[in-house]
């Protein structure tokens, strides 16, 4: 069977374009909508979008940020309330437009704490976090300087602009609200206390920007059903460092839900 080819879908949230693309699938089925991380967009989850909407047959939807991507810069530069911003107000007009109500949200790093957010106060039908962040971790914060450090000399911008429109807007709007030293405090965990829907926890052994507290603590807080799954030697990406593993657990965490 050919893999599912993604079309465009029109979007824009404040007047501002947003890049959007959806895989056919079962229209009697909730769509999986896929929350990239910090510096991705909708072409760096790759191979991945097809390969869910293969294995699970549902209609997958991705899209970038903006900021990210083909998607317009924000309209301001990004504060450390842009996570709520993000889950609150622009993903509820992303999916009213994108006829996704309820959807399984699959989130990536900054993209899973976004998708946690979003189903502390709205409905879905479920919640995979993959490599999420709940709390600021010290090691986080060394290899975002790290980050910065290959931005600014070591070729990392002209490899992103590869695939963003504004490589600027994507990194700054990432490293800048993390660095932030008023965001030192920040945690999500009462946001997790209040999920309710089915959630899948996914995170590399060897992630260098997160450890397992950041799944320990949301597995502690979620009032829904929660399974776990850490994946022995993937880093940050564990979606691309073993795809099987991490397709495999979606599939079968996806079977069941509406």
């Amino acid at each position: 069977m050919s893999a599912p080819v993604a079309i465009a879908r029109p979007a824009s949230v404040g007047g501002r374009r947003i890049e959007a693309v959806e895989l056919p699938g079962d229209d009697a089925r909730r769509a999986v909508v896929l929350l990239h991380e910090g510096l991705g967009s909708v072409g760096l989850w790759r191979g991945f979008p097809a390969a869910v909407a293969t294995a699970t047959g549902r209609r997958v939807i991705a899209f970038s940020r903006h900021g990210h991507g083909r998607s317009e810069r924000p309209p301001a530069p990004r504060t450390p309330a842009f996570f709520h911003a993000e889950a609150d107000e622009v993903l509820p007009a992303l999916l009213a437009q994108l006829r996704a109500p309820e959807p399984l949200l699959v989130g990536h790093s900054d993209g899973a704490s976004i998708a946690l957010i979003h189903a502390a106060h709205h409905p879905v039908g479920g919640l995979a976090l993959i490599a999420p962040h709940v709390i600021v971790e010290e090691l986080t914060l060394t290899e975002i300087r790290r980050a910065r450090e290959r931005y600014e000399t070591g070729g990392l911008r002209e490899r992103m602009a590869r695939h963003h429109d504004d490589p600027d807007a994507a990194f700054h709007g990432w490293s800048d609200v993390w660095l932030d030293p008023a965001f030192r405090a920040w945690s999500l965990e009462a946001e997790a206390a209040a999920v309710i829907a089915p959630t899948l926890l996914v995170q590399g052994s060897d992630d260098p920007y997160g450890t397992l507290e950041q799944i320990d603590r949301i597995e502690a807080h979620v009032r829904g059903p929660v399974r776990r799954v850490v994946v022995a030697g993937a880093g940050h990406s564990p979606h691309l460092d073993a795809p099987g593993t991490v397709l495999r657990a979606l599939t079968e965490f996806s079977a069941g839900l509406p």
